[in-house]
């Protein structure tokens, strides 16, 4: 019977191979280290750090998925085209999610120039509303920015939400959209929407994209930018 289990089980992916060796630990209960009940390649089990953690204890898969963050903290260095704007390039920096301990709260920060009097930056607060593990969350953003434009200048605190919907977990892929305001309630009010998509190229990097529009009584601008994002460490 052994030798038919463990013939089928090389069929499989090793993703599942490992499920299935976890879940039959978790059924017999806790296992004392160095025991192997479901005779396993030796080789099979020191090439996975997964199965090697798992095998001491069994996760509570529902926690984790609730509380590891679907999403994580992303510097990113960028190129920026203002099609508005004489067709001007520029550049963009920026650090989006810092979380600030284990806590639902992040801060993000941006600046972007295309070197010839138009310029903007600002840093936000984030308080996410749902579990971190959620494939879609949102918050509402609290900050200050500010935003020149040749002649026009707007400054004031940022106000504003988010939708992210993260199609992949640990910031493999996401999607998201903000709209934020300006000094609200001003005559430099200046409304902002911005829709990001990023998608990861080994575990630590990421390409991403973004499409903003900036709209206020004196002037309507849009900008298109794409960066080279950096995921520095697992939360």
């Amino acid at each position: 019977m052994t030798v038919i289990f463990r013939g089928w089980l090389s069929l499989l992916p090793s993703s599942l191979v490992i499920f299935s060796a976890i879940a039959s630990v978790g059924s017999v209960g806790a296992q004392e280290p160095g025991e192997n009940p479901l005779d396993l390649e030796p080789a099979m089990v020191e090439s996975s750090p997964t199965l090697q953690r798992w095998w001491e204890e069994t996760p509570d898969l529902f926690e984790q998925n609730n509380n590891d963050p679907a999403f994580l903290t992303r510097v990113r260095l960028g190129y920026n085209y203002f099609p508005d704007d004489d067709q001007s390039s520029g550049a963009a920096i920026g650090v989006e999610d810092l979380f600030v301990g284990q806590s639902p709260l992040s801060v993000s920060g941006d600046y972007y120039t295309n070197f010839a009097g138009q310029q903007g930056g600002g840093a936000n607060l984030q308080y996410y509303l749902l579990p971190l593990g959620w494939y879609v969350n949102v918050t509402p953003l609290l900050g200050y920015r500010a935003i020149a434009q040749n002649d026009y200048h707007s400054e004031g605190f940022n106000v504003g939400g988010k939708v992210v919907l993260a199609l992949s977990r640990t910031g493999a892929a996401d999607i998201s959209f903000s709209q934020n305001f300006v000094a609200p309630g001003g005559t430099a009010e200046v409304g902002v929407s911005t829709l990001s998509v990023g998608y990861a190229l080994t575990p630590q990097w990421r390409i991403a994209t973004d499409v903003q529009r900036q709209n206020s009584p004196a002037y309507r601008e849009s900008r298109f930018g794409v960066y080279l994002e950096w995921q520095p460490q697992q939360r």
